[in-house]
């Protein structure tokens, strides 16, 4: 599913025009966004966690030439599915 096939379906299940549907889809992804990069977490009961956790930096392999390179430390985004994914 993409993010038009997204808006509709949220316009069809809830009544409102896709128009609300898409600012209303731009607005959850907009702070959720800001709060991971706050470094909060987001919990939804039912659906899952999105954290924020840091990977530190580490060494690795160039595939083209197997080269050692440095690899940055950096923040990643993981989902946790709740139980009902599950």
């Amino acid at each position: 599913m993409n993010k038009t096939q997204l808006i509709e379906a949220i316009a069809s299940e809830t009544g409102v025009s896709r128009g609300e549907a898409k600012k209303g889809l731009e607005a959850f992804v907009g702070i959720v966004s800001s709060t991971l990069c706050e470094g909060d977490k987001i919990t939804l009961p039912g659906f899952g966690t999105f954290i924020v956790e840091r990977k530190q930096a580490r060494m690795g392999r160039d595939p083209r030439n197997g080269a050692p390179i440095k690899i940055s430390a950096k923040n990643v985004v993981k989902f946790r599915p709740g139980l009902e994914l599950s």
